[in-house]
């Protein structure tokens, strides 16, 4: 009988079960949308990357029943989320790549009736490359070619990464 091969995505698994995440933004929803909130989780991995995981309530498609929606994601420059998030940056960008290759920029959330759920390998910053930036939801999916970041509309939700 054949030993199984443990996977990447086999070890990801446990890490998101059983290990305490080195970094976390509580994100909460702006001015027009207050009752937003949401976790993301950043887990260093045996293989050189991160492992984020994100969950969203009261995304703005709640109230509509069956609904599904995309929501702009990424990790911006500073973590300050004051002023409605007028103060987060552009996103996070160290190598100065064009869009969409920015070190901030992550898939769409996508939304269902106003929960979302995801989780992704990343290998283009370390932990301590993000901490003290910030986490935004955008109203509107990120199109991925527009410049500089994508026209992913008005910033909803924001938060700030700390250590766990």
């Amino acid at each position: 009988m054949q030993a199984q091969q443990i996977t990447p995505g086999m070890n990801f698994k446990h890490i998101l079960t059983n290990q305490t995440p080195q970094a976390m933004a509580w994100v909460t929803g702006g001015t027009d949308f207050p009752d937003i909130s949401g976790m993301v989780r950043f887990y260093s991995t045996p293989y050189g990357g991160i492992l984020v995981e994100a969950e969203f309530f009261n995304l703005p498609n709640v109230n509509i029943p069956g609904s599904s929606d995309f929501y702009g994601f990424h990790i911006h420059e500073f973590g300050d989320c004051s002023q409605n998030f007028a103060n987060t940056g552009e996103h996070f960008n160290p190598r100065h790549l064009p869009h969409p290759y920015h070190a901030g920029d992550f898939p769409p959330l996508f939304g269902n009736q106003g929960y979302a759920w995801m989780a992704f390998y990343d290998k283009r910053f370390f932990i301590e490359d993000i901490m003290g930036r910030s986490v935004v939801v955008h109203r509107m999916v990120d199109n991925f070619t527009t410049q500089p970041s994508g026209n992913s509309g008005e910033k909803i939700a924001c938060g700030v990464i700390k250590t766990s």
